[in-house]
């Protein structure tokens, strides 16, 4: 693989993943301070969901999209195949999840993605890119107890996208929605939503796009966890799917008193448009806030 507007320099992709790490811990101290202060003002929000201490019941919380739990993943995915260059991406999702209580019955589970991104040039005559991408925000409303687990409510697209070529200047909107049961070790569903743009630069392309994303995943007493999910995309405006198979595994453990979970995995995309990627990788590093 050759990133054209390195020239081949390991000390310019150096530089760019460790740009990717600055704004990772940055945002990852200013979530921690933020999750810190809601655990202090209201400890019942950062207390784990099922009710459980061990760090197996902790580990199965990380698969449920709504546990009433604190979280900050940090995800970093590489993926290889992008135009005739067979050029590789490497991108960086900061994911803080935040619940808030609003009542006995009631908890907003919020959610958010925000894309760090370097692009390997695709082409000749086209520039490799880096930067921050389009912010995906999502809010679950979502029962304190029920069986199965489920959350619903809006999802925002933030065209927060630093270069033209890494987000889609559109302004969008729409619903999402999880359901998912719980049982032994297991944790199986599904998480939905579909983004509809409403404003943004008018020569761009209007957003009507739907994610699809089924999973299931099996936590062991030892808090390994192994999953398999699809993230599907389905572009309605270009009748194109994106579909990767993802397979992963990860292990809850603790840095001194503070748990983590560290997970490995890779991926096949059964379906990606023309000049779309063929595989990736995955390596993600979760601080968890309990109580």
């Amino acid at each position: 693989m050759q990133t054209k507007l390195c020239a081949a320099s390991w000390d310019c992709f150096g530089a760019k993943i460790l740009a990717m790490c600055g704004v990772a811990a940055a945002l990852a101290s200013v979530s921690v301070a933020h999750g810190q202060d809601t655990a202090a003002s209201d400890a019942s929000v950062a207390a784990p969901a099922a009710g459980g201490s061990s760090d197996a019941d902790l580990a199965q919380q990380l698969s449920n999209p709504v546990a009433n739990l604190i979280s900050i993943p940090l995800q970093f995915n590489y993926d290889e195949g992008f135009g005739p260059e067979n050029a590789g991406r490497y991108l960086l999702n900061i994911q803080p999840v935040v619940p808030f209580q609003l009542n006995d019955d009631w908890n907003l589970i919020t959610r958010t993605i925000a894309p760090v991104i370097y692009q390997d040039s695709p082409a000749s005559g086209i520039d490799s890119t880096f930067g921050l991408g389009d912010v995906v925000f999502s809010g679950f409303f979502s029962p304190a107890k029920s069986d199965p687990i489920w959350g619903v409510g809006p999802v925002f697209l933030l065209p927060t996208a630093t270069d033209d070529s890494l987000g889609g200047e559109k302004w969008g909107a729409g619903l999402t929605g999880v359901i998912l049961k719980q049982q032994g070790g297991w944790t199986y569903g599904g998480l939905v939503n579909h983004i509809w743009s409403y404003a943004g630069a008018s020569d761009r392309a209007e957003v009507n796009a739907s994610f699809l994303q089924p999973f299931v995943s099996y936590t062991t007493s030892s808090a390994t966890t192994f999953a398999l999910n699809t993230e599907a995309t389905y572009d309605w405006n270009a009748s194109q799917w994106i579909v990767p198979i993802n397979l992963t595994v990860s292990q809850l453990t603790k840095l001194g008193n503070q748990p983590i979970s560290i997970g490995v995995g890779g991926r096949y995309y059964v379906e990606s448009p023309d000049g779309g990627p063929e595989w990736g990788l995955r390596f993600s590093l979760t601080i968890l806030l309990p109580k």
